[in-house]
């Protein structure tokens, strides 16, 4: 299946727990109208969300973009830090740098870099300590 190009970008603020999940949000909504099929529209929107509360939760805030053409889907997440020390701990299930205050909320339960690396057809993740974190999940279309 190809899809029609499409290009977005959402500012994910630090800490904002009153808007988390709009971006995924629009972000599944955008692809549904584009018609894109349902396995693929379920593994991008959990990323997407769990790209986004992890922007949320960790961050000092950042980007989420989302990019479609007829080569597939590229979900984009960038913060403004604090980075990531240990990438390889990080990507096991159960770990976790979340807060008191988003432990309190459900979240944090170390599973958001686990499930997107599961759900995308491709992920990469790049960190530095006290710059930032850029992480890229890619979906084949077709």
């Amino acid at each position: 299946m190809s899809a029609p190009a499409f290009t977005r970008g959402f500012d994910i603020e630090s800490q904002d727990y009153e808007r988390a999940g709009e971006a995924s949000a629009s972000i599944k909504q955008a692809l549904r109208q584009l018609g894109i099929g349902a396995d693929i529209l379920r593994r991008v929107s959990v990323v997407a969300y769990e790209a986004e509360m992890n922007l949320v939760i960790h961050s000092l805030g950042g980007q989420l973009s989302i990019r479609v053409d007829p080569e597939g889907i590229v979900l984009t997440a960038e913060d403004r830090g604090p980075g990531i020390s240990d990438i390889e701990s990080a990507m096991r299930a159960g770990f976790s740098t979340a807060d008191d205050r988003a432990r309190d909320m459900g979240f944090g339960a170390g599973m958001g870099l686990p499930n997107m690396r599961r759900n995308a057809d491709e992920f990469l993740i790049e960190s530095r300590p006290g710059v930032g974190t850029r992480l890229e999940a890619r979906f084949h279309l077709g």
